[in-house]
């Protein structure tokens, strides 16, 4: 948002270049942060389309191609390998060439270099659109198990990309460097466990002369969070009596993103629903999943209990354990990596964001900007914003060390809205109504329906405790700021103590009233969803479908009367199940309808 790059005598950016998702950061006023797309996305996927007539798309749109076209994805293990070297899974999706081999695509092909140059290209344009400057160097991360030639075809894709890779940076480096692990003191020895969509590492590193060492590494390069999504599937495959080999590739597409959505859904809660629509619904409890995560969690002790023996290391030796990749999330991973070393793993920053942070730290040294620097204070308080049902949305948590900026996106709640009020919260309750108003502006914008227009706000705190926010309006690139000064930092003891121990003795009633917020937001908007489609095609439904879906929204209605959080959460859930068939059939209308007119 703004202009982060004029500080900057020389801009050097650090990328991810992940298995599943890559992203791109810089430090900023001595913090490091990561840069977002035109979406808001600060995780891009690293997928690849190539079309036939050679035409590219990267990330999210690339995704959107997945079961129906050819798409390049985990590019990143094949990097550096001949085509003798590759298994013969791998061997399914290449073409040997006189020089090495292609990834199929709809396409020409693209050697492993080429398609990371492209997901490297993205960072680059990613990181030139926030930055307002040309970007042409970079630090690019690699796993610590990487040779030789891999590390040199990670370096090949940079420069292909357009970018001078100043440095390749070992991934657990990157970690230790984002957790602060270098302020440990010499010698200090500490473990990175590395888990994400495709891969998982463990290394074991030691601070010597200001650097991180790698004394061991080990993992297992198809060990990650894809292998968790296809065992849920086959489970609920199982259950549901279907073949799961013989499902077409746009169905493998559909059941896996359900078994995405319910792996991420068990990490906070003790049982899920494995739902496909026209196929049946599965219970599956966090017991059912820890029982799936067995085989793979023996062949993660495995790796980690090979790391400490080849480091010559036992589990009391190591000051600090920390988790990076997103399935580091999963609370039966998290229980077995502190059972194995034997210390309470730290997981304090972003698992997806951890790595690509550190290579923005190590991107700062490099140009100069990174040095000691005192850090003049914390926010005593969190801040945010007032959002739909009166809700408090944190953008900057208590105990944020200073300088620091945080951002996000938001959107328009009604049809022909022109402007959006943004009031500028303090504390730590979950209701506005609760929390310090700091003050508050209009964002006026063009009207569109509702959620089309946007508006990214950005809390900045400088190294003066000086807050400003700034308004976007996404489609003009207008401006609109509010100073608020020094309020959010300068804040007596005595109501910082108040503010928390509130928070503390009203956690259970204000949880209960942001569940019953959220559920009757979903209820609003699916209420008259429901009953404009049941004008048009209850006479098609059955009347068993018809009595199901008018009993779960007079339930809806009630539990809104009666202020009943849970009950509102679970009857919203039922009638957003119960009404599937009725979503299904509005799709085919409109299909139809589209079809008979293009035929016109």
């Amino acid at each position: 948002m703004g202009d982060i790059g004029n500080s900057m005598s020389e801009v050097i950016v650090g990328i991810d270049l992940g298995t599943t998702q890559s992203a791109v950061g810089v430090v900023d006023s001595g913090f490091p942060i990561l840069l977002a797309d035109e979406e808001g996305h600060s995780l891009t996927p690293s997928a690849v389309w190539q079309g036939k007539n050679g035409e590219i798309e990267v990330g999210h749109s690339a995704v959107r191609r997945a079961g129906t076209q050819t798409v390049i994805t985990s590019v990143k293990g094949l990097m550096g390998r001949r085509f003798s070297e590759l298994q013969d899974s791998e061997k399914t999706y290449v073409t040997k060439i006189d020089t090495g081999f292609t990834v199929t695509t709809e396409g020409d092909g693209l050697t492993p270099e080429e398609a990371s140059a492209e997901i490297l290209r993205k960072m680059k344009q990613i990181a030139e659109a926030r930055l307002e400057t040309e970007v042409n160097k970079a630090v690019i991360t690699v796993p610590a198990y990487f040779h030789d030639s891999q590390r040199a075809a990670t370096k090949r894709a940079g420069e292909l990309a357009g970018l001078e890779v100043v440095r390749i940076l070992s991934e657990p480096t990157a970690a230790a460097l984002s957790y602060g692990l270098d302020r440990l003191g010499e010698a200090a020895k500490v473990a990175v466990f590395d888990l994400g969509g495709g891969t998982f590492d463990v290394s074991l590193l030691e601070m010597r002369d200001g650097v991180f060492e790698v004394l061991s590494t080990s993992g297992d390069t198809r060990l990650g969070g894809d292998d968790f999504d296809h065992a849920i599937s086959q489970f609920a495959a199982k259950q549901l009596d279907t073949d799961w080999e013989t499902l077409a590739p746009l169905e493998h597409v559909r059941w896996l993103t359900e078994a995405r959505r319910v792996k991420h859904a068990l990490s906070s809660e003790d049982e899920v629903t494995f739902r496909i629509p026209f196929v049946g619904d599965v219970p599956m409890s966090r017991a059912d999943f820890d029982q799936l995560l067995e085989p793979f969690l023996g062949r993660m002790e495995g790796g980690c209990r090979r790391a400490l023996l080849d480091a010559d290391l036992k589990e009391g030796d190591l000051k600090a354990v920390v988790m990076v990749g997103g399935s580091s999330r999963i609370p039966a991973v998290k229980e077995r990596v502190q059972k194995i070393f034997q210390r309470e793993p730290d997981l304090s920053q972003h698992p997806d964001e951890a790595i690509a942070r550190g290579a923005a730290i190590q991107a700062g040294v490099l140009a100069g900007v990174v040095r000691e620097i005192l850090l003049l204070d914390v926010t005593p308080l969190s801040l945010g914003i007032e959002t739909m049902g009166g809700l408090m949305n944190v953008l900057i948590p208590r105990n944020s060390t200073i300088p620091c900026k945080a951002g996000e996106m938001f959107t328009n709640a009604a049809d022909g809205q022109e402007s959006m009020k943004v009031r500028v919260l303090q504390g730590e309750r979950e209701l506005a109504r609760d929390n310090w108003e700091l003050g508050d502006f209009r964002v006026p914008f063009t009207p569109e329906r509702r959620g089309q227009a946007r508006v990214g706000v950005e809390f900045r705190i400088d190294a003066d405790g000086l807050l400003t926010v700034l308004a976007r309006d996404v489609a003009t690139g207008a401006d609109t700021l509010l100073e608020v000064g020094s309020t959010a930092v300068d804040v007596a003891e005595a109501q910082v103590e108040k503010m928390v121990s509130e928070s503390v003795k009203f956690a259970f009633e204000d949880m209960n009233a942001r569940v019953f917020e959220e559920a009757k937001l979903k209820a609003n908007e699916l209420l008259p969803a429901v009953e404009i489609a049941l004008e048009q095609f209850q006479h098609e439904l059955s009347q068993e479908d018809l009595q199901a879906i008018t009993s779960a929204r007079d339930s809806v209605t009630d539990a809104i009367k009666s202020q009943d959080a849970t009950g509102l959460k679970n009857a919203v859930e039922t009638l957003d199940h119960a009404t599937e068939g009725l979503a299904a059939l509005l799709v085919e209308k409109a299909s139809s309808a589209l079809f008979s007119n293009s035929q016109d």
